[in-house]
């Protein structure tokens, strides 16, 4: 069989398996196959700043520390005062990078695309607030952490920006790709005394 294309492999192609698990399992696993990163920074005071991402993704970046926004093209994580991570639809990172770039012609402020450089899991079910806090040590208990919300931190030893998805609850964990096979097995491993499912994306 043909090896796929370098552009379609993800981090844990030929790593991830078996597919499948227990029906009742705690938690659910999967990897997000090649969602666009844009990592942005800019003045967030600068309302010019502002209007033209809004013009290019379909919403105002956060100013609020640790939350999320969703726009048209893509959904805006605060990751600092001055830096934001936008999440596209796969393959869609090219165009709303361009978008911006025209946007902010004459604007202080850079566009970065880091869709190669990261690896993105999803962990959701009952128990999947309890597996992360294992290693995770940001209170994710509901009444400070839930929809709309990211923080940036260690989850064991590797460097990961979770975001909550819904009130499953559903996690996305971006990480970087050196770092994605360790975090992978140290879930499974953390998930092993409520028992895993694992998905295709």
């Amino acid at each position: 069989m043909a090896e796929p294309a370098l552009s379609s492999r993800t981090p844990l192609d030929g790593t991830i398996g078996p597919v499948g698990g227990p029906h009742d399992a705690g938690v659910v696993l999967r990897e997000e196959r090649l969602p666009g990163l844009l990592n942005l920074r800019g003045d967030a005071t600068d309302k010019g700043f502002l209007a033209a991402v809004s013009k290019a993704v379909g919403a105002e970046p956060p100013v609020a520390p640790n939350t999320v926004v969703e726009g048209k093209a893509g959904v805006v994580l605060w990751l600092g005062p001055d830096e934001w991570l936008i999440v596209t639809p796969a393959g869609d990172e090219t165009k709303i990078a361009a978008a911006l770039e025209k946007a902010l012609a004459g604007v202080h402020t850079s566009v970065v695309d880091l869709s190669d450089s990261y690896a993105t899991l999803r962990l959701s079910g009952a128990k999947a607030r309890w597996v992360l806090s294992k290693g995770w040590p940001v209170d994710l208990h509901p009444r400070a952490f839930g929809p709309g919300h990211c923080a940036q931190s260690h989850l064991a030893h590797a460097n990961v920006i979770l975001r909550q998805l819904d009130d499953t609850p559903s996690y996305q964990l971006i990480v970087r790709r050196s770092f994605a096979r360790y975090l992978w097995d140290w879930l499974l491993d953390a998930s092993l005394e409520v028992g895993c499912r694992i998905e295709t994306a």
